[in-house]
Order: C-alpha cells, then sequence, then structure tokens
C-alpha cells in the first residue's frame, strides 16, 4: 500500500470540464426534439461528443490530477477506446430519445444505457493505466459510481429533453457536472494501489514524463476547443431561429396591415404598456396617453364603459377577448373596430401577455346597415304593392262574378240565334281564363304579402329541444307519409339550439313537406333528418330523401322566389324554398342542396353555434323511426 493524493488545480480542472461539457449537451439535446427544417443528425453528434468527450476528458484529466506516488503511462489504444465508448454510447442514447419519444419509458431506457457506457469509459480508461504495480477495486464502491453513472446520465436526458431558460440549464449544467464528477472520484476511491518494486515512492508530477507533464492542459485546452465549436454551432443556429423569427413577425405584422388590423400587446394584468406603435399611429396618442387604461380615452363614450368591463371580465377568466367598439382615429372621425385579443402563456402556464388586433369594419357596418335600410324598404315596398294590387284585384274578381250572374240573361237574350251556342262556349272559356289568372295573381300577392311579414317579425328566441320539436313535424306530416308510403326518420337526442320556434317550424316544416310531396311513386320513400358538427362554431341539419331528385342546372334556382324545377305535378307557388332561404340566412345560417335525378336530395341547414346553438358537445347522433 501507498499514499494517493490529487492535485487541486486538476480536480477543479475537471470539474469544470464536466459543468462546460453538461451545459453544451444540454443546449444541443434540447435543438434535437425542435421542429427544424434541417436533420437532426449533426445535433445529435454535437450532443454525443459535447457529452461523450466531455466526460472522457473530465475522467483524464481527474486520473491525471490523481498522485499514485510512482511512474504512471496510458495505453493509447484502451484510452481511444474509452473514447470511443463514451461518444458511441451518449449518441445510441440521445438517438433512442430522439426518434422514440421524451416519455419516461424512453428515459429509462437511454439513462441506464448512457449511465452504464459512462462506467465502461471509466473502467475502460482506468484499465489503461500503466504502473509499476497492482490495481484492486472495492466492489461496494464501484457498484456506487456505476449507481452514480446511471443516475446522473438519466438526469441528464431527462433534462436535456426539458425546455429550460438559461438561468434553469446553467443550475442543471452544474448539478450534472458535479454528479459526473462525484461518479468519477467514487470510482477512483474504489481503487487500491499497491507497488511491486522496493524503494520510496516519488511524487507523482515529478515521476510523469516530461511529454506528459503539461498533457492535462493539452487534453482540457482540446476538449474546451470542441466544446467552444459545438457552442458556436449553437449560436449560428441560434441566429437563424432569430432570423425565422424576425422573418415570421414581419409576414405577422403584414398579414394584421393587409386585413387593416393594427397589432397591440397588454401586460398580464390586462393594461397597455410599453411602445404600442400601430395604437399610436391610430389614434394620435402617446404612450403617456395610452398607457395603463388610458387607451380608453379613445373609445367612443357609449362604447368605454361596457369594453372595460368586457376586458376585466376576460383578464379574470383568461379567455379570448371578442369584441366591437367604436375609436376616434388620428383624423378625429369615429371609426368601427372588431377587436380580438388571446392570452400568452409563459413556459409555467401564468399569463405572460395578451396580444390583441384591432380590425377597421367600419365600410362593413356601414354596407350592412345600407343593406338593412335597404331590404326594409323593398319590403316596405313590397307590401305597398302587393297590398294596392289587391283593391283592383278585388274589383275584377266581382265584376267577373257580374258577368256570371248575367250568363243566364245572355242565354235567354241569344236563344234562337243560329250562333248562340258558340257565342256561349267562348263567354264560358273567357270567363275561365280571366278566373284563373285572377287565383294565379291572387296567391302571388298573398305570397308576397307573407315574404313581407316574415321579413318585417322581430325573431323571439328560445331554447329548443331539436328531437322533440322535428318529430312534432313528423307528425303532423304523418297522413301525407303514409299515403306517399314514406317512412320518416329523425335522429335521437339532436343538438339544442337557441332559436325563433315558429322560424325553425316553418324551415324543416317545408323542406320535410317538400320531401314527401317529390318521392319517387315506384319505390318506399325513406326521408332521414339528422345533425353533425360543422366547425367549431355551427350545427349541421341534414333532411335526406330518397324521392325524384333535382337536374344539377336547377340546384340554385329551386331557391329563387316563383321558380320550380322538375315536373309541375304538385301545386305550389315556387316561394318555400326561398322563405326557408330567407329564414336561414336571418339566423346568420346557410342552406346547400345536393341531388342526382333519379337517387333522391339532401338539404344541409347549418346554423351558427355562437348565434342559435346552445349545445357545448353533441351526443352520438343515431336514426330514430318516428311512431
Amino acid at each position: 500500500m501507498i499514499h494517493t493524493g490529487y492535485n487541486p488545480a486538476l480536480v477543479a480542472l475537471s470539474i469544470g470540464l464536466a459543468v462546460f461539457a453538461s451545459y453544451t449537451a444540454l443546449d444541443l439535446g434540447a435543438r434535437i426534439r425542435r421542429p427544424s427544417p434541417g436533420p437532426r443528425w449533426p445535433w445529435i453528434l454535437g450532443a454525443a461528443l459535447a457529452m461523450g468527450g466531455g466526460i472522457w476528458s473530465m475522467h483524464f484529466v481527474g486520473m491525471l490530477a490523481f498522485d499514485m506516488g510512482m511512474a504512471a503511462a496510458y495505453d493509447a489504444g484502451l484510452t481511444v477506446l474509452s473514447l470511443l465508448i463514451a461518444v458511441t454510447v451518449t449518441g445510441l442514447a440521445f438517438i433512442w430519445v430522439a426518434y422514440r419519444g421524451e416519455g419516461a419509458a424512453t428515459i429509462l431506457v437511454a439513462g441506464p444505457l448512457m449511465g452504464l457506457g459512462v462506467a465502461a469509459m471509466h473502467y475502460t480508461g482506468m484499465a489503461a493505466l500503466q504502473i509499476p504495480g497492482d490495481l484492486a477495486y472495492d466492489p461496494v464502491f464501484v457498484a456506487a459510481s456505476v449507481a452514480i453513472a446511471v443516475s446522473a446520465a438519466t438526469a441528464a436526458l431527462w433534462l436535456a429533453f426539458r425546455n429550460h431558460g438559461v438561468g434553469r440549464k446553467l443550475m442543471a449544467a452544474g448539478i450534472m457536472g458535479l454528479a459526473v464528477a462525484g461518479m468519477h472520484y467514487t470510482g477512483m476511491a474504489a481503487a487500491t494501489v499497491t507497488a511491486e518494486a522496493e524503494g520510496a515512492p516519488h511524487a507523482h508530477v515529478a515521476m510523469l514524463a516530461p511529454g506528459q507533464q503539461n498533457l492535462a492542459l493539452y487534453v482540457a485546452g482540446a476538449t474546451f476547443f470542441i466544446l467552444f465549436l459545438a457552442m458556436l454551432g449553437s449560436s449560428l443556429d441560434q441566429q437563424r431561429i432569430q432570423r425565422d423569427l424576425e422573418a415570421s413577425e414581419a409576414r405577422f405584422r403584414g398579414a394584421v396591415q393587409a386585413v387593416r388590423g393594427v397589432l397591440w400587446t397588454n401586460d398580464a394584468t390586462g393594461r397597455m404598456i410599453g411602445e404600442q406603435p400601430g395604437w399610436s399611429a391610430m389614434t394620435g396618442q402617446s404612450r403617456d396617453e395610452y398607457e395603463g387604461y388610458g387607451w380608453a380615452k379613445v373609445v367612443h363614450p357609449e362604447d368605454a364603459q361596457a369594453t372595460v368591463e368586457a376586458w376585466n371580465e376576460t383578464v379574470r377568466a383568461r379567455s379570448t377577448f371578442v369584441h366591437e367598439h367604436r375609436v376616434r382615429t388620428v383624423d378625429g372621425t369615429w371609426r368601427h373596430f372588431a377587436i380580438r385579443a388571446i392570452p400568452v402563456l409563459n413556459e409555467t402556464g401564468g399569463i405572460r401577455e395578451w396580444v390583441g388586433v384591432h380590425t377597421d369594419i367600419t365600410e362593413q357596418r356601414e354596407a350592412e346597415a345600407e343593406l338593412r335600410e335597404s331590404n326594409e324598404e323593398i319590403q316596405r315596398y313590397a307590401y305597398i304593392v302587393s297590398h294596392d294590387l289587391r283593391a283592383p284585384l278585388v274589383n275584377v274578381m266581382g265584376f267577373t262574378s257580374e258577368l256570371e250572374a248575367t250568363r243566364l240573361d245572355m242565354r235567354a237574350a241569344l236563344a234562337g240565334h243560329p250562333q248562340a251556342e258558340r257565342i256561349d262556349a267562348d263567354f264560358d272559356e273567357a270567363l275561365g281564363f280571366i278566373k284563373a289568372a285572377v287565383n294565379r295573381m291572387e296567391g302571388l300577392i298573398a305570397a308576397i304579402l307573407k315574404l313581407s311579414r316574415e321579413g318585417r317579425r322581430q325573431f323571439r328566441p328560445e331554447r329548443l329541444d331539436m328531437t322533440a320539436l322535428l318529430q312534432s313535424l313528423a307528425d303532423a306530416h304523418r297522413h301525407q307519409a303514409e299515403a306517399a308510403r314514406a317512412v320518416v326518420t329523425i335522429a335521437p337526442d339532436l343538438p339544442s339550439i337557441v332559436a325563433d320556434r315558429l322560424a325553425i317550424e316553418q324551415i324543416f316544416g317545408n323542406l320535410l313537406d317538400n320531401a314527401i310531396k317529390y318521392l319517387d311513386p315506384s319505390r318506399p320513400g325513406q326521408i332521414v333528418v339528422t345533425a353533425q358538427c360543422a366547425g367549431s362554431r355551427g350545427i349541421c341539419f341534414s333532411v335526406a330523401d330518397n324521392g325524384r331528385g333535382i337536374a344539377e342546372r336547377d340546384h340554385a334556382r329551386v331557391f329563387e322566389l316563383f321558380r320550380r324545377s322538375g315536373t309541375q305535378d304538385r301545386p305550389g307557388e315556387g316561394i318555400g324554398l326561398a322563405h326557408v332561404k330567407a329564414l336561414v340566412r336571418g339566423f346568420g345560417g346557410r342552406i346547400e342542396v345536393r341531388s342526382q335525378l333519379g337517387a333522391g336530395t339532401t338539404f344541409n341547414v347549418t346554423l351558427p353555434r355562437g348565434a342559435s346553438t346552445a349545445s357545448a358537445e353533441d351526443p352520438e347522433l343515431t336514426p330514430r323511426v318516428a311512431a
């Protein structure tokens, strides 16, 4: 047994190498899992070289720090092998995690693999030690060093594939570096050196070969250079990411400008702070004027209180802010803006800031107001015209009745006349044409009046059980359906909606009536009503039949007023689907038709979830046969 010791400067250098290598490997390892347009293998290779090479370098410098009191040399082959083991096993561990995910099961495979590789590197490096003596190991300390290696490697991988700030990454690198150093020096504590030759031991440094005295510094310098190159590559990649972010931000700002929007940000509490160039350019407010809640001073007085209350409620709820108000712009005019803002979260799930956009919708609102006024004028005009047309029509109908009443007098007066029978037949035919035209005109005027009244009627929204409502409509059409040998099927548990009951009954009553009316008499009729989600904001109700079908050229015209398609062998004025479309548009929805001649027709009615729907989640929809 001989006395051993450590060179404190080289011990400190070895620990510094371990910490620096750990930080570099953590940084490179974190880049492996990020989505990137390029391949991942350069980052895997860099992380393997940083972690494996850094740990090997730390081991080698730690070995040179060990003062054994006798001459020592190292087998070049085993030394290189120990380096290859460290880099290869570390690379395999990074590859495993990179391509198999970062779950606990994956880490628990890759971590022990790396730890055992590090332990193998250490003891292979120890085997490369050539001394004039014997080297023995304490099994307990060996097991402890392997356990430390496995634990440290598992922790390293776990940290490498988690997002951290610089401060937390430095802390993790310090812990990892100390753990690696602890593994090494625990393994060294497991070794017992016994001298073979007689004589007093000599100082370790003095007995090193002249070329080996500065070997520790050479190894450390080369390792630091490798790690510097790795960090340089990481820095270049960071610059690329920064350029991509700047380009993305420029595209985002361009998109905001393209939709006539103004981008702004608020702090986590919902107050406007910092430079807001878009807001200043739009309103003319300076930073001192808009900071905090100063921005509310340029909101229209009628909208300001509601805006502040809605904003405060959104901040408390941490939800998306959707609002609309008028803002006084830099030229002193009031303009309408639609606002949408979302909270941006930090790594802990807290709100870091709010990002919002003011979109100018003044022209849209003005156009909508003009359209509403125009529609109201058209409805008033239609009502007046149809009402005024009715007066002369009543006179025509009255005088037609008078003519019919005088037919007997005409027949008596023409009795015995050779043309009496012909004149009576012509008179009867003329009266028939007049009556048919009058009835047709009466039907058209009644249809115009009906549409006019419906256009002026205010909707009264209420929660509607659509399954029960549609079932009641199917029951009302039961006699027609049975006469047509048809079965009407309503899906159970249809989503409830909030809408005007009468309007909904008119929409689906018309669709069911048409489906029954235009079935194909050559086969039993099948009419099915179902529903499904239409994105996040709507529900699509479908009324499908196996009837005659509609020619493709007529798909659009069936929604036009007084227009009908196909064979006109059923009574109707051609206003039903026009009325349905007007009602659906009144809800802010849409109606579409899919049909093929001889195969049947499907009408899809989509109602917006926010305006007319109250259910947040639709159950599974399965058909049920109407009783």
